[in-house]
């Protein structure tokens, strides 16, 4: 295995499904059971969830009536809504799960704390990181490469809906060519949207390699942390 301990990163929007907002049951029970091949062959998992499928800050404030701040704040909240699904439906599949935020909120969840995290992990614990890094002006990606780095993920992992990362658009553009390997200032330089520059410069300070899979394949994590990237595209 190459992989022991990796941090998961969802979008919020990959939740949602086909109605494009909400909480698509289902689709967390798929995850759910993708989590499971994981911890099942040893690896720890902790997981970090978006809740654009709920509010996104950014959009939120764009008309002036709510500050940028309080918009961001409505973000973390909702990763917290988001990362309560998803401990209940890991739960559901026989995982131990805890969740941690940023943000405390005792009788929902465990403050962040870094020891506990990396104990819970060591013990098969599932880790959820919600409520962003607990600040405004900073997304879950950012947040999700954070508590990779802090918890001594060995990879980042950003399971979304394309099978890795492309020149453009590929939903737009027929001639978009898929790129199975770049570095960290390639993806800075050319503005492709791996992830945010914050979380990208972050990786690359901390050598944290970025890995961007289709998370509709099955058992494409398992296959990841087993070493086959042929379903992803990897920045290191």
């Amino acid at each position: 295995m190459t992989n022991k301990r990796v941090l998961v990163k969802f979008s919020g929007e990959a939740l949602a499904g086909e109605a494009g907002h909400g909480i698509d049951t289902q689709i967390l029970k798929y995850i759910a059971n993708e989590i499971k091949t994981l911890v099942n062959a040893g690896v720890e998992v902790g997981i970090v969830i978006g809740g654009g499928n709920i509010i996104r800050g950014v959009t939120a404030a764009e008309d002036g009536i709510i500050k940028r701040t309080s918009g961001d704040y409505m973000g973390m909240l909702a990763t917290v809504i988001n990362g309560v699904a998803m401990q209940e439906a890991c739960e559901h599949a026989g995982l131990q799960v805890r969740m941690q935020t940023a943000i405390k909120m005792e009788q929902i969840a465990e403050p962040y704390i870094n020891r506990k995290a990396v104990r819970h992990l060591e013990k098969g614990r599932v880790v959820i990181f919600a409520a962003g890094t607990g600040n405004p002006f900073f997304t879950t990606d950012t947040a999700a490469t954070l508590r990779a780095v802090e918890i001594g993920a060995e990879v980042i992992i950003k399971a979304t809906k394309v099978d890795g990362v492309y020149d453009k658009d590929p939903a737009k553009y027929d001639d978009a060519v898929k790129l199975s390997e770049i570095t960290y200032d390639e993806a800075l330089k050319d503005d492709i949207k791996v992830m945010d520059d914050t979380s990208i410069a972050l990786a690359k300070d901390n050598k944290l390699p970025i890995i961007v899979c289709d998370m509709s394949v099955k058992d494409n994590l398992l296959d990841i942390v087993n070493g086959n990237m042929d379903n992803c595209s990897i920045v290191k």
